[in-house]
């Protein structure tokens, strides 16, 4: 126990330190926890082997103690140091009649007790004993005083129960469905924004087209005009070749007329 001990410190000073689990530190007696541990509010020593309380130190603001499974068969009256005791748990020891539980009567705090398979539960009227010797108890080996079960009981009286965890599950429920809710939102809002993609798409796609037209559009109506100037250049040239072949015709026909005219003369001076 002492190593463990020394172990669940880690280098802290005793009195700094509020909870210590000690389980399964094997030990009979116990060694190694002093009055140093002032401030501890918790303090667990589950299957440890112990046969007494010899040796238990003075824990003035212990709360919560756990001796389950050990092999205690009496001295509770060592507790008497830890006034403040709320929780006390000795299931699974060897206590075996009222007469060894009654020191718990001086604990005023303690408002849960379990003394789970030890052979003290066996008694005739256990229960209404036990309540009847610690007043303040409202919980015993997991039931309160009207044989209700009960999860667990705190300091100011309150019960944690089955109602608890309906009431749980109905807010989570309720949170699920809210997360359902926000998830269809979301993806309502993503077909949306699909949908108006989708249309940006097919107005690019129009554009795109309506652009390709009018592009082939002025490309033809530019061919087109490029052709009918062709044709009128080409109208011109036949018109002037037209006028230089009139003109050499009637060149033709002057030198004809000149030619006769020469040979006319000719002849006259021969005669």
């Amino acid at each position: 126990m002492e190593k463990r001990l020394a172990l669940e410190k880690r280098g802290r000073n005793p009195s700094q330190i509020r909870e210590l689990i000690l389980d399964n530190c094997r030990s009979t007696t116990i060694v190694g926890l002093s009055d140093e541990y002032v401030n501890l509010v918790a303090l667990s020593l589950i299957n440890v082997g112990l046969t007494s309380l010899k040796g238990f130190p003075k824990l003035p603001n212990l709360e919560k103690l756990e001796l389950s499974d050990n092999r205690i068969s009496g001295g509770l009256n060592l507790l008497s140091g830890s006034p403040l005791l709320t929780h006390l748990n000795l299931s699974g020891n060897k206590i075996k009649d009222m007469e060894t539980i009654e020191p718990l009567k001086q604990f005023t705090n303690l408002i849960n007790l379990d003394l789970f398979n030890c052979e003290v539960t066996n008694i005739d009227n256990y229960r209404d004993k036990v309540f009847s010797l610690i007043p303040s108890l409202q919980m015993l080996d997991g039931y309160d005083k009207d044989d209700e079960e009960v999860e667990e009981v705190y300091a100011d009286g309150s019960e944690e129960d089955g109602d608890d965890d309906d009431e749980n599950e109905d807010v989570d429920g309720e949170d699920d469905s809210e997360g359902d809710s926000d998830d269809d939102d979301d993806d309502e809002d993503d077909d949306d924004e699909a949908d108006e993609d989708g249309d940006d798409d097919d107005e690019d796609e129009d554009g795109v087209a309506t652009g390709e037209e009018v592009g082939l559009n002025h490309l033809y109506k530019s061919d087109l005009e490029d052709s009918e100037g062709d044709d009128d250049f080409d109208g011109a040239d036949g018109e002037e070749e037209d006028d230089e072949d009139d003109d050499i015709d009637g060149d033709d026909e002057k030198d004809e007329e000149l030619s006769r005219g020469k040979k006319r003369k000719h002849e006259d001076e021969v005669n």
